[in-house]
């Protein structure tokens, strides 16, 4: 084997040379990726935390309509009744 020529020494370190700056415009192409579904993912759990209070409020302010409706109902019975009975 001979020893490779200075020439080639210098071709072989810019090469080198050339793939690492094609390997760090690669991973900052991916870290603004990442950070941008990072980014994505922060905004998604915000809304749901959001969505999340709004139905309990929703829930909360929600439960006394039925009762509010029976209670109506049977109001409505009674006096219904009691029209009948003071009918006669």
């Amino acid at each position: 084997m001979t020893d490779p020529a200075p020439n080639d020494t210098a071709a072989v370190a810019l090469e080198l040379e050339r793939l690492r700056g094609t390997m760090e415009a690669g991973f900052a192409r991916v870290d603004g990726a990442l950070a941008l579904l990072v980014q994505r993912s922060d905004q998604s759990e915000r809304q749901l935390a959001e969505h999340e209070t709004r139905l309990g409020a929703l829930e909360r302010s929600r439960w006394p309509l039925p009762s509010i409706a029976a209670l109506v109902a049977v109001l409505g019975l009674a006096v219904t009744i009691w029209q009948a009975t003071n009918a006669h």
